[in-house]
């Protein structure tokens, strides 16, 4: 299988498809003739993208079987309308009945279904639903933003080091961020990424020994939100770093860190397209390859570089470059004005890059509640 971006808002490029399908995975992918065990399925259908991966149990972790990544831009005129518009909605629908024959091929019977922000706020969601049920079959799910951040964090487990005592996970989408912050003081150090994983029941956990919720934040504004609010702002400079400050000013509420404990202990993890398409860019890669960024460490200066280097290129520039591809290059700079201004407001020079999201955390919770996932280790 060719490795595939994982991230729900953020389409994945033309060159990085394969007959129209993004086919990949963010924990080892098999073949659908291999191996035994009953088969999941979850479906990630956000502001910019559907996105389903079906996979089942491997150890800890879990193989992909078949996946579907399609940029369906259901939010589009959201902002101005308050309304899904009719062409969104028919993109949507196509792009599901695809999901859903993929569903039947592998007889799927455990799955999670689920829609966020773009649904949460329109108001003709439910006869968004109803249509989507009469016309495929499918029965979306909206999940609350507290359970879109906390299916978020606990894709990230794997990525958890045992060094790490404050967390902070980012969750940048296409209508929302969501941010959580984790104290893991009380946890040993090697648990550390398995307490993340058993949040999935819920951000508060009991008993001694659990990580522990400080704060978490859903702000309004993802990718596609933010870059609608200001698309009239005509200079491309000026337009970026309006979008930066304007998205701090609405993190003011969420400040659970007390500065003077320093960076010691405290680690970052983004997951989003942007995020990805950053690392991407820094390693200079013109065909993305998952092995190479999930997992990587950046610091706030390489980020700076990145942002830098779009900014130089301009609207038409990034459009051509292929490090960021052809569906990605309209939502770069208002990913990177976000990642910015997260990166300017708290302690940290590193940032982790995580080539997972929603879905992964939507299997992972499946598979934790069922008990079919062993106890680590996550690598």
């Amino acid at each position: 299988m060719t490795p595939e971006r994982p991230r729900e808002e953020d389409a994945i490029p033309e060159q990085m498809r394969v007959n129209g399908t993004a086919n990949v995975m963010v924990e080892p992918s098999a073949s659908p003739h291999l191996g035994s065990g009953q088969l999941y399925a979850a479906l990630d259908l956000g502001t910019n993208s559907c996105r389903m991966l079906i996979a089942r149990p491997r150890g800890s972790q879990f193989q992909v079987v078949d996946s579907f990544s399609k940029a369906v831009q259901l939010g589009t005129g959201l902002e101005a309308t308050g309304r899904m518009s009719r062409g969104s909605i028919n993109r949507t629908v196509q792009a599901l009945r695809i999901c859903q024959k993929k569903l039947e091929k592998h007889k799927i019977k455990r799955m999670r279904l689920v829609a966020t922000e773009a649904c949460r706020r329109a108001k003709n969601s439910r006869d968004f639903l109803r249509q989507v049920r009469r016309e495929t079959g499918m029965h979306l799910e909206i999940i609350t933003p507290e359970e879109e951040a906390r299916l978020a964090v606990i894709s990230c487990a794997p990525l958890v080091s045992g060094k790490t005592e404050q967390l902070l996970v980012v969750d940048i989408g296409g209508g929302s961020t969501e941010l959580v912050w984790i104290d893991m003081t009380g946890v040993d150090p090697l648990d550390r990424p398995r307490a993340i994983m058993r949040l999935h029941a819920g951000f508060t956990p009991k008993g001694l020994g659990q990580a522990r919720v400080v704060d978490w934040i859903s702000v309004p504004l993802g990718v596609a939100t933010l870059k609608e609010q200001f698309a009239d702002v005509e200079d491309d400079a000026a337009r970026f770093a309006l979008m930066s400050w304007f998205f701090e000013e609405n993190l003011s509420s969420f400040s659970p860190y007390n500065l003077e404990n320093g960076r010691e202990g405290f680690q970052v993890i983004g997951t989003s397209g942007t995020v990805t398409t950053v690392a991407a860019s820094f390693l200079g890669l013109r065909r993305y390859d998952r092995t190479k960024v999930d997992g990587l460490r950046m610091s706030s200066d390489q980020i700076d570089t990145v942002i830098r280097e779009y900014l130089a290129l301009g609207p038409e520039g990034r459009r051509t470059d292929p490090r960021i591809g052809r569906d990605r290059h309209s939502l770069i700079m208002s990913g990177a004005a976000i990642l910015q201004a997260l990166m300017r407001v708290w302690p940290t020079d590193q940032l982790s890059v995580a080539d997972r999201g929603l879905r992964e955390g939507l299997l992972y919770a499946q598979m934790s509640a069922d008990g079919v996932l062993t106890d680590g280790p996550y690598e």
